[in-house]
Parts: structure tokens; C-alpha cells; sequence
């Protein structure tokens, strides 16, 4: 079982509009600073971009009446890394969450700067839909 933490963040929408708004793969590139440098094309059922480092692969859930946004990335470096995200209703508002996974050989240090990471992202998504 590998450690985790779910990031949550609040916006001011109703949960099903936020999610038909930012669903779309080619929506991630607007807040997901990992994916902002760079065009997402999509392949089948694969999403490919350049990412900080390398070429990543990303695979998203389809489409679904239950906000579920999950995603695996694929860096290259063998396992994909599952990501889960979720747009929950709040009475008039949604809770977007993410959970962070800390991979196997992550240090402490590499978990919590990608917790932060993710943080911030959700953040930059806060700022596009409510200013």
C-alpha cells in the first residue's frame, strides 16, 4: 500500500457545471502547470504532451455522471502513476480533489514538493474560474 494524501480545494460553482466545464483533457493544459508548457495530442486513447522532463503519456476516464477525473501518467520510467480526482458537490459549490500517491523509492522531501505541486495547480484552476 503506498502513502498518500488528497489535496482538496473549494470553488464557488455548482459541482455538475465545474465538471462539464474542466473534464476535457485539452482543458488540463489551462491549470495543470505540469502540462501548461506544452499541446496535449491525443492518440486513441492516449494523451501525449512534453512534460518537464520528457514525453509523457496520459490516459483519462472517460466521460462520467459522477465527476470522477481520474488519470494515469506515463512518464516513461515503467508503471503508470495513478492519479484520482474527483469534482464533489457542496451545496451550491464543488470540492475538486486530488490524491497523491507517494511512489515506491520517493523521498520525503520529493512526496511533499509534489503534494505542493498539486496544491498550486489547484489553486491556478481556482484563479481561471472564479476571476
Amino acid at each position: 500500500m503506498l502513502p498518500s494524501q488528497t489535496v482538496s480545494l473549494t470553488i464557488p460553482r455548482n459541482w455538475l457545471d465545474l465538471y462539464e466545464t474542466i473534464w476535457k483533457p485539452d482543458y488540463f493544459p489551462k491549470w495543470a502547470s505540469g502540462l501548461s508548457q506544452s499541446t496535449l495530442v491525443q492518440e486513441g486513447h492516449v494523451w501525449k504532451t512534453t512534460g518537464p522532463g520528457d514525453s509523457v503519456k496520459i490516459r483519462f476516464t472517460e466521460h462520467n455522471p459522477f465527476g470522477v477525473m481520474d488519470h494515469y501518467v506515463d512518464t516513461g520510467f515503467g508503471k503508470e502513476v495513478y492519479m484520482p480526482m474527483r469534482v464533489v458537490g457542496n451545496e451550491e459549490g464543488a470540492e475538486v480533489l486530488i490524491t497523491v500517491f507517494r511512489q515506491p523509492l520517493m523521498s520525503d522531501e520529493k512526496f511533499a514538493q509534489d503534494v505542493e505541486w498539486v496544491k498550486r495547480d489547484l489553486q491556478a484552476l481556482h484563479t481561471l474560474l472564479t476571476t
